[in-house]
């Protein structure tokens, strides 16, 4: 046979499209071209490919050959491709039948002594090759965990070349089924029960975590603003099997997965530092863009410490996605779209010098304190829903070891109810949290009694909530009625809403 055919996948963000590889074996001068759009490392593969294929104890075609790579239009990146061109290659010398490989996708990387070594974004590949009515995929085995985690889906583990090679000549199967070993057992995170005091802060936390609203601590050091922040996903239901999937997919795409991977149930937490660029933010790189922080962050909490020392440019970049939930970022080899729907909690000191509250005296002008938060821009601050102003823990708190407060999984029962409650209301809406509704719908389809909402009214009028800040509190009302069991908020619902956007200084 002169001309075979194999299946591989690109993947283009977290999105998979099939590739059909076209090998043909003419006569002429040895010599191998590729076409297709391939990018360097998959020019490289040519080396790769015939290094792998002797050192399996296989011959190299000394004719001339041409691999094709189709659709022809659509970049190729990567070394994903090597197993199904080295596999294509010998089909076509008539090494390996054809037969096999109708209906089956190759993934992996070849090393030149012929072991398939795991390569990134074969999740998203498997789940593409499932959604085009492929059910066999063969994977190195160290991605054999994240593909398996594809239902309804045969993959295959293999170690070497020869093992892909004897198994496709219905030889010897030495291939590997099914997961390498048992689920990642996942460890326990931060309980809330460790936070002293901050009953205003917890109470936050509690709302953000009922509705999927922003949020912003600001406070002197020793507060509690990070601990806070970090306790935020144990408070969060475990994502569903499609979400989990797509978060899966994300991190399998940046290299980030574990070769024992699970699905990822658990709301990611992503805290990038404050000297990260816009493109370790929001994603970037050339001549493909990679996902950034607010992508790994998709589904869970997106947190900023020391939001006011991050660049300007960096913070606004932050804009578009949480409004769109999605990230587009176009480069020479095309555009990148990653999935960004995340709850981002910022922390702040009130000032630059961040003096511990009785530890020492804060020596900042005003106007320093003013360009100081002011790095955090008025659009960004106003897509943030809850504002809260920590102080010090008092010495009866945290003295006070009787006192024991509330512990995550207590506090997580209500959110869950509360969710329950919200999803119930926006049933057939496509909208499943608060945090979604949009602003117009809460003024006319959920609209409440003026009585009710009279401060939200008085704050709008007086200029101190703008627009979308109001349908911010109006969406907080709601989170904050859900969490006590209410059909619908009543005047108190709104005015916490209220207090809990305006930054009030409280313990």
């Amino acid at each position: 046979m002169t001309l075979a055919r194999t299946t591989s996948v690109a993947v283009l963000g977290v999105s998979g499209q099939l590739v059909e590889i076209q090998v043909d074996l003419t006569d002429g001068l040895p010599g191998v071209t590729m076409i297709g759009l391939p990018d360097a490392a998959l020019h490289e593969a040519r080396d790769r490919i015939r290094s792998a294929i002797q050192n399996s104890g296989e011959a190299w075609p000394t004719r001339r050959l041409t691999l094709a790579l189709l659709p022809a239009t659509l970049p190729k990146r990567g070394s994903m491709f090597d197993v199904a061109l080295a596999v294509g290659v010998l089909t076509a010398a008539g090494a390996v039948p054809a037969e096999p490989l109708a209906d089956v996708v190759l993934l992996g990387e070849l090393g030149l002594d012929g072991g398939l070594r795991p390569t990134r974004g074969v999740l998203p590949a498997v789940i593409a090759a499932g959604r085009a009515g492929i059910r066999r995929v063969v994977v190195p085995v160290g991605n054999l965990a994240e593909a398996t985690l594809v239902p309804d889906i045969d993959v295959r583990g293999v170690r070497d070349l020869a093992d892909l090679l004897a198994f496709l000549r219905g030889e010897d199967d030495r291939t590997v089924a099914g997961r390498p070993d048992g689920p990642a057992r996942e460890v326990p995170g931060p309980d809330l029960a460790d936070v002293v005091g901050q009953t205003v802060g917890r109470r936050a936390l509690e709302v953000a975590a009922a509705g999927g609203h922003h949020l912003l601590f600001t406070g002197p050091p020793g507060t509690g603003k990070t601990m806070l922040a970090e306790r935020l996903p144990g408070l969060l239901p475990p994502l569903a099997v499609e979400e989990a999937l797509e978060v899966t997919a994300v991190h399998s795409v940046a290299g980030r997965l574990d070769p024992d991977a699970a699905l990822l149930r658990r709301p990611p937490f992503e805290a990038p530092h404050h000297t990260a660029s816009a493109a370790a933010l929001v994603g970037g790189g050339s001549p493909y863009a990679r996902p950034g922080a607010v992508s790994l962050s998709h589904r869970g909490i997106l947190f900023l410490d020391e939001a006011p020392e991050f660049q300007g440019g960096v913070l606004d970049a932050l804009r578009q996605p949480l409004e769109s939930g999605e990230v587009a970022i176009a480069r020479s080899g095309g555009v990148m779209r990653y999935p960004a729907r995340f709850q981002l909690v910022l922390a702040a000191n009130p000032c630059p010098c961040a003096a511990p509250a009785g530890e020492g005296e804060c020596r900042c002008t005003s106007t320093a304190k003013r360009r100081y938060f002011g790095r955090l821009s008025g659009p960004l601050l106003d897509r943030v829903d809850l504002q809260v102003s920590l102080q010090p823990v008092s010495p009866a708190d945290l003295l006070d070891a009787a006192g024991a407060a509330e512990t995550s999984a207590t506090v997580a029962a209500r959110v869950r109810a509360a969710r329950t409650a919200a999803a119930a209301r926006l049933s057939g809406t496509g909208w499943r949290i608060n945090a979604d509704v949009p602003g117009p719908q809460l003024r006319s389809r959920w609209r409440l009694p003026a009585a009710v909402t009279s401060q939200a009214d008085l704050q709008l009028d007086r200029g101190t909530l703008s627009a979308r800040g109001y349908d911010r509190v109006l969406r907080v009302a709601w989170s904050v009625s859900d969490l006590a069991g209410r059909d619908r908020p009543v005047r108190g619902d709104v005015d916490e809403a209220v207090a809990l956007r305006s930054r009030w200084t409280t313990r």
